[in-house]
């Protein structure tokens, strides 16, 4: 065990009642003096914002995303946690897991109740085991700990908007646990190859990647008018394996020939996209150019497209490495 480096950005680890409501605001040294420091662990905080999860940006998290290669620059780093409100924390763990090369792990963790919850609040808890996560995992790339149970970034969701066991996993549940101050693995995740990190200034943040559901009586205008709004990436949540309509066939054609990525994904909670029906349907939606998502859920389908976006100005390119994020990963494999 050794240094482990807490990057704070807010969220309701660091939330107090404001007025009627809750708002994040304590710095990240007050949030670290209510854990618990696993024992011979050396943390070192920095505090990188002070955010309720919503008002996540692309730039802040691109902000994180640099911060966590700058730190393991450094030799004496042995791991890092990053505290995140918990709307948007899945989203951001898979943005930096995209581009985690390192076997050093990154542990995103917060809490569903605020520092000044009366009683003993899940932050405390949650941080205690991310610190220990953080210690003892490796090669793994970013994971989520919370609630006593270790995800991998890659298909986490937020799946309960107020249970302390808020998050599951849309790939193969929890890897691992941790109880009574140890860290049980029980598999590897399967992870593709890191994509290459953006260019230190990216031109027109917010780089616009825009989601469009389609349901009963549905139609493209929305999609259409995220493309004509300016949208560089659409992610279409379809229903059932990934099915809509006809007319969501031609504007997906209309979009992708025009250089716009479309990534297809589902709003059933479990299972994956799958090419089984035509009519408007996966199959007509991929000849179209759509890029199914596998069992990625809207909001990393979205960062799927983004990162793509980022990663490379070359169309071609952009579009080999959303097939690349979006391949299904290899097996899990036992710990």
């Amino acid at each position: 065990m050794g240094r482990i480096v807490v990057v704070t950005t807010g969220g309701t680890i660091a939330g107090r009642r404001r007025g009627a409501g809750l708002a994040a605001g304590a710095s990240g040294r007050e949030v670290l003096s209510r854990a618990v420091v696993p024992p011979g662990v050396s943390v070192e905080v920095v505090d990188l914002c002070t955010l309720d999860s919503p008002l996540m940006t692309t730039a802040r998290q691109l902000t994180l995303l640099r911060k966590v290669h700058q730190l393991f620059a450094r030799e004496d780093v042995e791991g890092i946690v990053v505290t995140h409100g918990t709307d948007t924390l899945e989203e951001t763990a898979f943005l930096l897991d995209l581009h985690h090369h390192d076997t050093r792990p990154v542990v995103f963790t917060g809490a569903q109740q605020p520092l000044d919850h009366p009683g003993d609040d899940d932050g405390r808890r949650n941080l205690h085991d991310a610190l220990l996560v953080a210690s003892a995992v490796t090669g793994a790339g970013t994971l989520v700990a919370f609630g006593g149970k270790l995800f991998a970034a890659r298909g986490t969701v937020k799946s309960h908007t107020l249970a302390v066991d808020a998050f599951s996993s849309t790939e193969d549940g929890p890897i691992g646990e941790v109880r009574d101050g140890t860290v049980t693995l029980f598999k590897r995740p399967g992870r593709p190859a890191p994509i290459p990190m953006p260019p230190r200034t990216v031109p027109q943040l917010p780089l616009r990647v825009d989601m469009v559901m389609h349901h009963s009586d549905a139609d493209p205008a929305l999609l259409r008018a995220a493309v004509a709004g300016g949208a560089r990436g659409v992610v279409l949540v379809a229903t059932g394996a990934g099915n809509a309509t006809p007319a969501f066939t031609a504007a997906v054609a209309e979009a992708t020939a025009g250089g716009v990525l479309v990534a297809l994904t589902t709003r059933v909670p479990g299972g994956p996209v799958a090419e089984l029906y035509t009519n408007g349907g996966a199959v007509d939606l991929v000849a179209a150019g759509a890029v199914p998502t596998g069992l990625l859920r809207a909001g990393q389908a979205r960062i799927a497209v983004l990162g793509a976006l980022l990663a490379s100005d070359e169309q071609a390119e952009r579009r080999r490495l959303l097939h690349h994020v979006l391949a299904l990963p290899a097996p899990y494999r036992a710990a």
